[in-house]
This record gives structure tokens, sequence and C-alpha cells, in this order.
């Protein structure tokens, strides 16, 4: 696992993590169970699927990918099914912090109006794949009601509940409590306790200092709630791990 910094248009720099290709790990199916592997569109009814799987393409969603940067017309959203994707609000300085993350329980790039820009940057930080759809087509869907237009507002509604989470942290959280946020949030989408991500990377994501990170996760290591090797953390008690975030995490 290492961290890279990729340059968007605008010349700022977001961070992203590399992790395991998705040649390591076969493609969902391209069939309406594969496109199931997403939460909100296994939500849908059958039927409702089957009408929006036909404007459904799968794509691998690569490591340090950018789906879009701040200031983009985001012309697809995109639905991952077992990618991890990062919401980055970049400063004038080129500075880059997470500000939300969005696995296979949600989507990316959801506009609903044709020339609307993006307000942050979507980055993938763990690789997979996901269905990707041309942003026109799902706001026509949208506005058609029904169960769609339904899921979107409560992954949206989910996305501000991230956003107050995060701001929250910040305000009044602890380090110790931002980091246990920060891997639960992980933890909550993956299919493992293992996560491939070094000090430096998560400190840039929380805007701290890496020593601070350090610490932190040597007072996690010593209470047992998570082991340490260079480049993994391995949570081993999630339950110590919840209590430690506090009222900084919330389930995804």
């Amino acid at each position: 696992m290492q961290q890279a910094t990729h340059t968007n248009v605008s010349g700022n720099a977001v961070l992203a993590m590399h992790a395991v290709t998705p040649a390591a790990a076969p493609a969902p199916a391209i069939s309406i169970i594969g496109a199931q592997q997403n939460e909100l569109l296994r939500a849908l009814s059958r039927e409702e699927l089957v009408s929006l799987f036909a404007h459904l393409e799968l794509v691998p969603l690569t490591a340090g990918k950018h789906l879009f940067d701040f200031g983009d017309k985001m012309e697809y959203a995109f639905f991952p099914t077992n990618a991890i994707v990062s919401l980055q609000y970049v400063t004038e300085d080129g500075g880059a912090t997470e500000i939300a993350v969005v696995g296979r329980e949600g989507v990316v790039g959801v506009s609903m109006y044709e020339t609307e820009r993006a307000n942050c940057s979507a980055v993938v930080q763990s690789a997979g794949y996901g269905y990707r759809i041309k942003s026109a087509v799902l706001r026509e869907a949208f506005f058609s009601g029904g169960a769609l237009a339904q899921q979107l507002m409560r992954h949206t509604s989910a996305l501000f509940a991230q956003l107050a989470q995060t701001v929250a942290g910040v305000r009044h959280g602890s380090i110790e409590q931002r980091l246990c946020r920060w891997l639960l949030e992980r933890l909550d989408r993956s299919t493992s306790n293992e996560l491939k991500v070094t000090q430096e990377m998560i400190a840039n994501m929380l805007g701290v200092r890496r020593e601070s990170i350090t610490c932190s996760a040597g007072k996690l290591q010593e209470e047992g709630l998570i082991e340490y090797r260079r480049g993994t953390v391995t949570v081993l008690d999630r339950s110590g791990m919840e209590r430690r975030a506090g009222g900084c995490y919330v389930p995804a």
C-alpha cells in the first residue's frame, strides 16, 4: 500500500490510497445480481432495477482514479460494488481533506440539474468495481419518482449526516476518536478487518500531523484494539473501537 499525490485539473494536489488493483479480485457479474452488490441498487424493486440496468455500465475503479474534481461537470454517477471512494475538499493552497467516504452502500456524483458542478473531488481510495450511469439518465429516473428517488434522497441525507459527524469530530473529538472513526468507516465498506493504509495518508485525510497518528495508533495497539504493521492496520476489537470513537462515529 502506497500513498500517491495526484494533481487535478486545477493544479491542486489530491491524495489517494494505492490499494489492491481490481485484477486481484474477480469483477462482479454484469447482471442484475451483480448490480445488487451495491446496496442502494439492491433496495430497488426488480422492475425498477431492470429498467435502470439497461443504462448501467460496469467499470473498474482503480486506486487514485479521479471520478471528478471540484468544479467539474459530473457526466456520470457511480454505484460502487466493492470499491471505496473518498470525497475530498481541496483548499486554495492545494491541500486535501476528506469530508466523506462512499462504498457499496451508496452512489457518487449525483447531479440534480444539468449545469450543476461538483463541490468536491471524488477519488477512488480502495480499488474495485462499480456501475456507472449517465447523469442525465439518472436525473430523469429520479424525477420519475419511485423507490430510486427515495433511496437517492436517503443517501444524500446520510452524506450530510456523515459530513456533520466529520465537522463535529474536528471541533470536539480527540485525534484518537477521529482515527477510530476513520478506520471504522473503512471497515463498514470492506469485507476484511485488515486495512492497507499508511499513517501519513491517514494524517493527511484527517488534517493532522503524522506524529499525532503514530501516537494515537500506538495507544490503540497497546489497548488491544488494533494491530499495526507498516502499511497495514488490523482491527482486533471493533466494539472497543466503536466505544472509543464515541459520538464521532455513526455506522454506514
